[in-house]
């Protein structure tokens, strides 16, 4: 499978909107996305009926899941595209995600967790630890730097998680249900963190979540993600359409 360069993948930056155009397949044929979507500097929220593919269009976007078949393009640039065996790697795509279950490296530091993914550019070891120490202290946790993940609470964990994802200043934000995870208190407290960064944060950030205050408070908008009221392919083939 061939890679973009990295210049290809440098020509995303800069832009002040943002369009996405994914047309194709993934987990064995059985999930189909057609999907058109234009963003601008705003987070927009993506919703639907779980099994829809909102998790699998964020994975598709960052680079952590193949298309089985079809094309992804972002902005006229292809980042995968099967037939011609054309696949942009996630370190080259500019975008920064974070999951709901946050997955930070057990055995490294919060400081080398966030310190991981400027690692591997021209960036210095030493450059790239004092990055991610001012970035830690920016969002009020840089007294966690040295301690690992399992001693953090949940809450901490998800603003460590955050702060890795916006390490690299991504063009995009992707944040698959942040919250879903945090006990109530734990959530107020990310909600409204979330609220002060992602309003501020220039570029495109998506959200896939289900609460109704998430997207109320959070949000610029919406997107939901449906189904076709006909045309189905079978019971183990769903069609996901987003115009």
């Amino acid at each position: 499978m061939h890679c973009c360069s990295d210049s290809d993948a440098r020509q995303l930056d800069g832009e002040a909107l943002v369009s996405v155009l994914l047309k194709g397949t993934v987990h064995q044929g059985r999930l189909i996305l057609d999907i058109d979507i234009v963003a601008g500097d705003e987070v927009v929220a993506i919703s639907g009926v779980n099994g829809i593919g909102k998790t699998t269009f964020l994975r598709v976007l960052a680079g952590l899941l193949p298309l089985d078949t079809g094309i992804l393009q972002v902005n006229g640039k292809v980042l995968d595209d099967v037939d011609h065996q054309l696949f942009v790697p996630a370190h080259m795509r500019n975008v920064g995600m974070v999951f709901q279950d946050n997955v930070l490296l057990p055995f490294l530091s919060v400081l080398e967790n966030v310190a991981y993914p400027i690692l591997s550019t021209a960036m210095s070891r030493q450059q790239a630890r004092q990055q991610a120490i001012d970035a830690l202290t920016d969002h009020g946790v840089g007294h966690l730097a040295s301690m690992k993940p399992a001693q953090l609470s949940g809450g901490q964990q998800q603003r460590v998680a955050l702060v890795r994802s916006l390490i690299n200043k991504p063009q995009m934000v992707l944040l698959d249900e942040p919250l879903s995870a945090l006990d109530a208190d734990a959530r107020r407290d990310m909600r409204n963190l979330l609220l002060g960064q992602l309003k501020t944060l220039p570029g495109t950030k998506f959200i896939v979540t289900h609460d109704r205050l998430d997207i109320a408070e959070l949000c610029d908008r919406e997107i939901a993600f449906t189904q076709p009221q006909s045309g189905a392919l079978g019971d183990e083939t769903q069609t996901t359409i987003v115009r």
